[in-house]
């Protein structure tokens, strides 16, 4: 790192990749979890001799100062490379820790598994949080991971599977099991992926009782009187196809005639029906399939529709990031919805939300990010 670099870094300040220490920390423990955190994320840097207000305090540095890095560094393991650099910058001396994404996740100090949440270093504590670090090191990926009990031969549902080329503008020419590896469906000895089944078995709540959708019509504004309860199970394909149809069933429709001279009439549903997609699409490819306790819910009341899905938002994203960045916890099934042309642009479904509830004149959905994942949307006032 130069000295130009290292000025705009100052001017930016601290976040994700960056981090500011006024002074050397007394404990060297502290000074190697934050480096940790890095090597478990995206890669990052830590500045000693700056403050939270970017402000230049500049810190010590001799022999001794240069052996506790060290000493810091070596708390790490597996060993980590860490670029030690010293500067000079208004007369006061910082230095800079610099180590890119590790390749050996997980990185461990005293057996503790340090990552970056946002601007701060965390130890993760939790089931939740240890699975979703290993999703986002690639090592246990729901969608990914193989499902044993599924025969190829016997539960493999070969009509929606030449549906699901025809959608996706597939040339079905091959033999199918090169389609099916070609698509990464399967590994080798016809072992197919969880992802796989959730779209293409015959009966997937024979595999994976929890992938459901259970739609709800609540008379009032609470739970107390249900109208109308109904589970919608098959594939990720049909679920999504079935829950809009749903909604859309038991939402208010208004007409509108296209011409003063008595065109066709225009069918207006009274909540855009683009941001049902997205919500659908989003939980569907979102959720924690390793919940085997929770499902996906869409709840509808007289003032609002609600709809949940298992797992908080990726703890890789912070709330920050949210609706800017996308990554998901399913990719082989976010990637075989992209396929359909059912996603757009990776990452622009919450602008969409936004911009279709904003343009119906109707109040901003909210997003609820803690636990379980939720989005409101508004009825018009009646």
């Amino acid at each position: 790192m130069n000295i130009e670099e290292l000025a705009i870094i100052l001017q930016q300040g601290e976040g994700y990749n960056i981090e500011f220490k006024q002074a050397m920390p007394s404990k060297l423990k502290e000074l190697a979890e934050e480096i940790c955190a890095f090597a478990n994320a995206a890669g990052g840097i830590l500045v000693v001799g700056v403050d939270d207000n970017n402000s230049i305090k500049g810190v010590t540095i001799n022999n001794v100062i240069r052996s506790r890095l060290q000493e810091a560094i070596n708390l790490i393991q597996p060993r980590l490379e860490v670029i030690i650099t010293e500067h000079e910058m208004k007369g006061k001396m910082i230095i800079c820790l610099a180590c890119k994404s590790g390749n050996q996740k997980p990185y461990t100090v005293s057996g503790n598994i340090f990552v970056r949440n946002g601007p701060n270093c965390e130890k993760i504590t939790s089931v939740e949080q240890m699975r979703e670090f290993f999703q986002q090191s690639d090592k246990i990926y729901f969608d990914e991971a193989l499902c044993k009990k599924f025969s190829y031969s016997e539960d493999f549902d070969r009509t929606f599977f030449k549906e699901f080329l025809k959608l996706a503008k597939i040339s079905s020419t091959l033999p199918e099991k090169v389609l099916l590896e070609n698509l990464k469906l399967c590994a080798n000895n016809d072992n197919f992926k969880n992802g796989t089944v959730l779209f293409f078995a015959k009966d997937v709540q024979k595999f994976f009782e929890q992938a459901i959708i259970r739609c709800v019509l609540f008379k009032g504004t609470d739970k107390r009187y249900i109208l109308d309860d109904k589970v919608i199970s098959g594939n990720l394909f049909s679920q999504y196809h079935e829950a809009l149809k749903y909604i859309i069933s038991k939402l208010n429709l208004s007409y509108e005639i296209e011409s003063q001279k008595g065109g066709p009439r225009k069918e207006i549903l009274e909540i855009p029906e683009v941001v049902f997609h997205e919500a659908l699409i989003n939980s569907l490819a979102h959720r924690d399939y390793y919940e085997k306790g929770a499902n996906i819910n869409v709840e509808i009341y007289d003032n609002r529709v609600e709809i949940t899905n298992p797992g908080g938002l990726v703890h890789s994203i912070s709330k920050n990031e949210f609706g800017k960045r996308s990554l998901s916890r399913n990719s082989l099934v976010f990637g075989l919805f992209e396929r359909m042309d059912l996603v757009e642009k990776i990452g622009s479904g919450i602008s969409r939300m936004r911009n279709a509830m904003h343009e119906a004149n109707l109040p901003a959905p909210v997003f609820n990010l803690e636990g379980i994942f939720a989005v409101t949307f508004f009825r018009p006032i009646a």
